[in-house]
């Protein structure tokens, strides 16, 4: 998904995200890889029921987790300010009355205002500071009682985390953390495992989302076709009339 981090809404707000726009194909393979046992799932039904309730999936990329909202909601809208995304999106969705995708980025969502219950973000704020127009424009359009989930990769689990901490020495997971709670958000840790088809297609993956030194060092201390890959969630509801 893109990178949002939205640091003054007169200037663009979207950090590019290079695994998917350059190589959407090898990032279908990953999603799909991701959190076998539906684990980020099970924690976001529980921290926001959705079932007949306004989703709004921010940073949707491809659209891939739209159709799982999809299922049980009243409506799903896609966010995606990376124009050749879009069309993968719709695509994706043309089976659903209940479901728009829309260009636009995070400080300046197209949305009217009180008009969402679940505002979800996977893998789309990393930066902690800097993200603070983008949780004003969610906090504009969640309803009173309203969710903003914002799932991120865990740099402080072994292995993944590990490998992100080489690959991005100046990333402090734990400033992350404490951002976010200054801003008010709670924090659930939670615990997947990506599986993969083939070893060459888990490969692939890695390339993808390193530099060739960690994807190296990554291959190197894998075995399989699994990968042990912990989530943060931040989730923050809006107390606003």
């Amino acid at each position: 998904m893109s990178w949002l981090r939205s640091k003054d809404s007169r200037r663009d707000s979207v950090i590019a995200s290079p695994n998917i726009w350059k190589w959407p194909d090898i990032y279908e393979v990953e999603n799909h890889a991701q959190d076998a046992g539906d684990a980020i799932w099970s924690e976001l039904s529980a921290i926001a029921p959705w079932i007949g309730r306004d989703v709004v999936d921010v940073g949707c990329g491809t659209g891939f987790h739209l159709p799982r909202f999809a299922e049980t909601a009243r409506s799903v809208i896609g966010v995606e300010p990376h124009s050749p995304l879009l069309g993968h999106a719709r695509n994706r969705v043309l089976e659903f009355d209940h479901v728009n995708v829309l260009q636009g980025e995070a400080a300046r969502l197209p949305l009217e205002s009180r008009s969402a219950d679940l505002l979800h973000a996977r893998t789309a704020y990393f930066f902690g500071p800097g993200c603070e127009p983008g949780i004003r424009e969610a906090l504009r359009v969640l309803r009173h009682g309203g969710i903003l989930a914002i799932v991120d990769l865990d740099a402080t689990a072994f292995p993944y985390g590990t490998w992100m901490r080489d690959d991005l020495p100046k990333y402090q997971p734990l400033l992350v953390e404490d951002f976010f709670r200054r801003q008010g958000f709670s924090l659930r840790r939670v615990d997947t495992r990506w599986v993969f088809p083939t070893r060459a297609l888990l490969d692939e993956v890695l390339a993808i989302e390193f530099s060739p030194r960690v994807a190296a060092r990554a291959r190197r201390e894998t075995t399989g076709v699994t990968l042990d890959v912990r989530y943060r969630i931040h989730w923050l509801r809006n107390t606003l009339s």
